[in-house]
């Protein structure tokens, strides 16, 4: 389970690692593996729908940079693996262009599955009922904020989801009907709008 992690979280510095972490199904079976706990290549390829060489393969390359390990088994035969965090993060603001380019490779696959995810939801919310269409959805804000604010704003809300944190370890405290629940949080600045001393327009040639 999930209270088997040996570390809650990890950040991650090393380009090399963060590209290698930076592959759509290797970010689908860290996850898995982190929300369901241990299990092997052929459990996970059955539930993302995947073959299990290429699941197995996955794993391995997440073993090498420090992301996910194997464990004992329950029958001594094909031994399961785990996550070795809860969480992976990473600096946005190094000076090192090697870094640069692996945080952009990784955010841009964090877009992808994003999108995915909610063109999942949306193809079977008519089907979910009522209670849970009212508490999920999509919805966005637009903040004045300073750098330093809008760090504050993210620490906030880091802090309240961190609140949930027990029950991803513990199934017995998870009240009953409970389930699992993707929360993305983006914070995008906007491109500056144009002064009152320098309109719109009226750059110099």
């Amino acid at each position: 389970m999930a209270d088997d992690l040996p570390r809650r979280s990890i950040k991650v510095d090393d380009p090399r690692a963060l590209r290698a972490y930076a592959h759509p199904l290797r970010m689908r079976l860290i996850g898995l593996l982190r929300g369901e706990g241990p299990m092997t290549a052929t459990q996970a390829a059955a539930r993302l729908d995947d073959n299990v060489p290429n699941c197995s393969f996955h794993l391995r390359q997440l073993a090498k940079y420090g992301f996910a390990e194997r464990v004992p088994g329950a029958d001594g035969r094909e031994r399961p693996w785990r996550a070795t965090t809860q969480y992976t993060s990473w600096d946005d603001d190094s000076d090192d262009p090697a870094m640069r380019a692996a945080t952009d490779q990784i955010n841009n696959v964090m877009v992808a599955l994003y999108l995915q995810r909610a063109q999942d939801y949306l193809a079977i919310r008519a089907d979910e009922p009522a209670e849970w269409r009212a508490a999920a959805g999509f919805g966005d804000a637009l903040l004045y904020v300073t750098a330093a604010e809008l760090r504050e704003v993210t620490e906030q809300i880091d802090a309240l989801l961190a609140r949930y944190d027990e029950r991803l370890a513990d199934p017995a405290k998870r009240p009953p009907g409970s389930r699992p629940v993707t929360v993305v949080q983006m914070a995008l600045p906007r491109k500056t709008a144009p002064t009152e001393e320098q309109p719109a327009g009226s750059g110099h040639e």
